[in-house]
Parts: C-alpha cells; sequence; structure tokens
C-alpha cells in the first residue's frame, strides 16, 4: 500500500468556494459559501487477528499499559505491531492499548480494529493537533512534522490518572519477546527507561545556532553524551506529572521556533531534558535503524546480539519496499505480522 502523499488531517477546516455568477439587467454577482466536513479515509481492509488468550499462571489484574499512535498512513505498520505484541506475550489478555488519534477518525479506526482484533482491550483518545500545531518546526523529513508524532508529549496528559506506567511504542516495529520482560523494568527513580547509547555526537542533532549560544550549550554541561530513541520508552507516568515535564519540551520548542537549534522532529528536546538521565534499556530492546537514515533510506543490516525488539525508524517502511516489490531482507523479519488483506509478500524477492 503507497503512503498518501498528503494527511487527511490537512483537509481539516478546507472550504469550497461555489461561485454562481449570473447576469441581470444590473449585473449582479451571487457567491455561496459551502463548507466541506473532513471525509473519512478510506483504510486499508485488514484479516481477522487469531484470539490470543491468557495462560494458567496470569493473573488478569497485572495490566501491562501500552501507547501507540493510530495514523492513517501508518495504521498497516500498527496492525502489525499489535499482532506481534500479543503472538509473543505469555499473558496477552493482560495488554491494555491506549491509541492517541487525531479528530474525526476514531470510529472509522475503531471500527478496524475492533474487526482486526476482537478480543482487544484498547480504547481511542482524541489528540487535539492544535495543542502542538503553533510549535512544530520544519524539520528535514515531512512525515517528523506531523501533530501525531508530537502525541508522546502529551500523552501523560491525555490517558487516566490511574495508569502510572505506560510502554510508548512506535508504529513501524515487531516486538519478537514477551513484552512483560521491557514492563518490568526497575526504573531506579527515573522519568524514562529506554535503550541508550552513549558517547553519541551531539553535534548532528543541533544546529551551529545551539552550539554558539553559551547559555543554550550549559544545557548539556555535565551530561554524559547519550543518545535515546523515542521510539520505545517506558514512562513513569506520575514523575512525568509531577515534573511537569510536557511544559519543558513545549519550552524547548519554543526556543526552536526562534533560533532553529536543532534538526530533527520530537527527539531532540527529549535529548536536552533526559540526555544521559534515564535508565538504561538493554538495546535488544531496540534494534532500530532499520528504515534506514532519514533521507534515503536505504537497506541496513541488523546489529550483532540478542534482538527483543525490531524498529524500522528512518525513511524506509517495510510495508512501501514490500508492496514495491524492493525490500531490503530485513523487511522479510516483518511480513510475517503482516494483516493486509491485499498483501502478497514472497520470500523468493
Amino acid at each position: 500500500m503507497a503512503s498518501r502523499s498528503r494527511s487527511y488531517t490537512q483537509l481539516l477546516g478546507l472550504l469550497s468556494f461555489n461561485l454562481l455568477l449570473f447576469t441581470t439587467s444590473t449585473t449582479a454577482v451571487r457567491v455561496g459559501v459551502i463548507l466541506h466536513k473532513p471525509s473519512a479515509p478510506t483504510l486499508p481492509v485488514f484479516r481477522e487477528a487469531p484470539a490470543f488468550r491468557n495462560g494458567d499462571q496470569c493473573d488478569e489484574a497485572d495490566k501491562i499499559h501500552i501507547a501507540m499512535t493510530l495514523d492513517t498512513n501508518y495504521l498497516r505498520g500498527t496492525m502489525a505491531a499489535v499482532l506481534s505484541l500479543l503472538q509473543h506475550s505469555t499473558c496477552p489478555e493482560n495488554l491494555s492499548f491506549h491509541f492517541l488519534s487525531l479528530p474525526h477518525f476514531e470510529n472509522d479506526l475503531f471500527s478496524s480494529i475492533k474487526s482486526t482484533f476482537p478480543y482487544l482491550n484498547f480504547k481511542i483518545y482524541t489528540f487535539d493537533p492544535n495543542l502542538v500545531r503553533s510549535k512544530i518546526s520544519k524539520s528535514i523529513r515531512q512525515a517528523l512534522d506531523q501533530p501525531l508524532n508530537y502525541a508522546r508529549i502529551y500523552l501523560a496528559d491525555i490517558i487516566p490518572t490511574s495508569v502510572d506506567r505506560i510502554i510508548y511504542l512506535d508504529s513501524d516495529l515487531v516486538v519478537v519477546d514477551d513484552i512483560e520482560k521491557l514492563w518490568h523494568v526497575e526504573m531506579e527513580g527515573k522519568v524514562v527507561a529506554a535503550p541508550e547509547y552513549c558517547h553519541a555526537n551531539f553535534t548532528y542533532y543541533f544546529t551551529k545556532a545551539f552550539w554558539s549560544d553559551p547559555e543554550l550549550v550549559k544545557v548539556l554541561e555535565g551530561k554524559r553524551p547519550c543518545y535515546f530513541n523515542t521510539g520505545v520508552m517506558v514512562v513513569d507516568v506520575g514523575k512525568w506529572r509531577r515534573g511537569m515535564y510536557t511544559q519543558k519540551v513545549e519550552e524547548w520548542m519554543t526556543v526552536q521556533k526562534q533560533k532553529r537549534i536543532y534538526h530533527l522532529g520530537s527527539l531532540p528536546p527529549f535529548l536536552l531534558i533526559f540526555a544521559g538521565d534515564i535508565k538504561a534499556v538493554d538495546h535488544r530492546w531496540n534494534q532500530h535503524g532499520l528504515g534506514g537514515d532519514n533521507i534515503e533510506g536505504k537497506c541496513r543490516t541488523l546489529h550483532p546480539g540478542p534482538i527483543s525488539l525490531l524498529h524500522w525508524s528512518g525513511k524506509g517502511k517495510p510495508w512501501l519496499r514490500l508492496d514495491s516489490r524492493k525490500p531490503c531482507i530485513v523487511d522479510h523479519l516483518w511480513a510475517p505480522y503482516d494483516l493486509y488483506r491485499s498483501s502478497r509478500h514472497s520470500l523468493e524477492e
């Protein structure tokens, strides 16, 4: 399925002007204005997934909360990710999904998920794009500039206050291990837990405007140069709320609007706030970069070591490359989880 060249959210608020011109003896001109409501996108059709049931050792009270966005352009990826989570979970009925969606599409998305996963425990929350639209600065890739890409910042303000821990996952990944192992990570007082990569070169993430400003550079003084990918995070929601981290991220987005201090979408503010100060998780939980870089999306190979999660971060997405019949080798690891009804993947490619 090819990615739509235009997001449906861009249709919001569009006006269609119907100019009815007629001539009388006084040459009158009549203008009629018709407001068109945004039409629901035509969603792909998915096969119904098998029913996954808890083992005898499972306690249904031990819920595992998982948050994901529902972008209509990435829905095929989301469905594959959910299937992978259920398939490899010892207690799949304990998984509770919190989906974030843009307005107007909730009913169609609900029907799509319900028909694909009839037994799934989930809820869809409406994310108001106006919360962040004026704060977004253009980045190196258009997909990074969509409001839903920033919804993770507001997650703690959207989900119920009874949820005190949540795993946030991007839609371009599959999990090949029991997610309960990641859920039970000891946070050690940190707000965020994620695979961490130290000795990173931060000059790649921030611009000359940042490095030439002595006040801004002070933010990173004394911090370990550690990078983490925000597409896989365990978040202590209570600490996030009490620490007002949503507002802290927004403050850096405001600085970005004024001075353009970084290149990539929503990641750099997280690095400015949390770099070197998260709970490090085993790298097996984010084998990221399988989508290549953010410009060309060329094929990449797997990193050595055990793998619990495969992540196609970068420009290249496995479903697009498979459909184009020009897949990378790693894309065949995603294909078994593809529930898209029209998919015809061949391992002989």
